[in-house]
């Protein structure tokens, strides 16, 4: 009989079990939610970390790519400029929620006052066994922002949500509502402060009501020796209309999950992705795209830039539930590869269980075009200088469909900022 011997833990996963074992008293939370935290912590041990032998993570294994984990413990923060003017700010430094000087009309309530009177604790749920990021998130979250947006709310300034780190470890939690035909733009950015590496996990569960019209940015830019697990759950209601920009600009271990579940007949969703990668960096953005009900819109479009060693990954599924007639769903995912060394993984699906539909997905590989190039070497302008201009109006278009010109200059800034340091 041959007995196998248990799987030794990676140095990475016992640091985690160390980790929790050191904070779990300190994190806020009543009796039921200490006892959820050991609950998903667990499955983390007796799982391990993910390998390429789950579906959804193979071409992320975690326990190859995530050797160390950072000690607890950080260097102060402090709240950056918000890249529109005049936006709220609603600040998580180091993980800790700031008690905001003005809300703009929305309701806010620290995460961690939900943690303690237990209201937080049906929030503190997987999606499924492989959803890594939210068994982590739920250990080891202390703070974030609980936030209401009213019926009928309406407001020209956006709400910036700055998670701003400078190290160690910081888990954040952020609950959204809009309400009935509440109309609002959201910057979820994530920035590091100092060189110290850093290990950041945010969850943000986003519901939208009946008519309501959100444009939501996830802006992440962690420092160049950070890993990022993000994941953003979406819920659409009725006649609702998601725009949802994530641009990934940092960081060098990201996962990104979006799981979007379109709920409500006649409402719309905009996706636009944008993937800067460059070094020796490993990002993987997973989109589970759920069309529930008839009469449905949506539309996904991702755009990659990858320099020197960097790796990239996109898994886009698009799923059309039983009886969702009159969708219509489309996916594409457009890479620039810039490097021999550079590499992009592309897998898109279609799961379709209705019949009266309209769907397709595309992806493509590929360098500058060369009849592109010579068309601007041609007029005088140099092969680098040519070469910039090309990217960057690759990128820069799905960004200019925004209708807010304000917005549209302040993200081509950050890309053009990136471009000219990594070009």
């Amino acid at each position: 009989m041959n007995i196998q011997a248990p799987i030794k833990p990676t140095n990475a996963e016992q640091a985690l079990m160390d980790a929790f074992g050191q904070a779990v008293g300190s994190l806020p939370g009543d009796a039921a939610v200490t006892t959820q935290r050991s609950t998903l912590l667990r499955a983390i041990k007796e799982a391990g970390l993910p390998t390429r032998r789950r579906e959804s993570w193979h071409y992320t294994d975690l326990r190859s790519l995530l050797r160390t984990i950072p000690a607890p413990g950080s260097t102060s923060v402090k709240s950056v400029a918000p890249i529109v003017d005049g936006s709220i700010i609603l600040a998580l430094l180091n993980g800790e929620a700031v008690k905001p000087a003005n809300t703009g009309g929305v309701n806010v309530k620290s995460f961690a006052e939900s943690l303690s009177d237990g209201s937080a604790l049906k929030g503190l749920t997987v999606r499924d066994d492989d959803d890594f990021t939210g068994r982590l998130n739920g250990s080891f979250v202390r703070d974030g922002f609980v936030l209401d947006f009213p019926d009928g709310f309406d407001s020209e300034k956006p709400v910036e949500i700055q998670s701003v780190q400078g190290g160690g470890q910081n888990h954040s939690r952020i609950p959204v509502r809009f309400g009935r035909s509440a109309k609002a733009t959201v910057i979820e950015r994530h920035v590091a402060q100092g060189e110290a590496a850093a290990l950041i996990s945010s969850v943000s569960d986003i519901t939208l009501g009946e008519g309501s019209e959100v444009t939501w940015i996830v802006m992440q830019q962690q420092g160049k020796d950070d890993t990022h697990f993000g994941q953003l759950r979406i819920k659409l209601g009725k006649a609702s209309r998601l725009q949802l920009y994530v641009i990934n600009a940092g960081g060098r271990l990201v996962r990104q999950d979006l799981y979007i579940d379109v709920d409500g007949e006649h409402s719309e969703l905009t996706l636009r992705g944008i993937n800067l990668l460059g070094g020796d960096t490993h990002t993987d953005v997973t989109l589970v795209l759920g069309h529930n009900v008839e009469n449905t819109n949506s539309t996904e479009i991702m755009r990659n830039v990858v320099f020197d060693r960097a790796k990239g990954v996109f898994q886009g599924q698009i799923r059309v539930a039983p009886g969702a007639q009159k969708t219509d769903a489309k996916m594409s995912c457009n890479t620039l590869l810039l490097s021999d060394e550079a590499d992009f993984s592309a897998k898109p699906e279609l799961e379709i269980f209705a019949d009266d539909v309209v769907c397709g997905h595309g992806a493509t590989v590929a360098d500058i075009d060369a009849t592109h190039l010579f068309y601007l070497e041609s007029r005088g302008i140099p092969e680098k200088q040519a070469r910039a201009l090309l990217v960057q109006a690759f990128v820069q278009e799905t960004v200019e469909e925004l209708e807010d010109e304000v917005l549209v200059e302040a993200l081509e800034g950050v890309i053009t900022d990136w471009l000219e340091k990594h070009g």
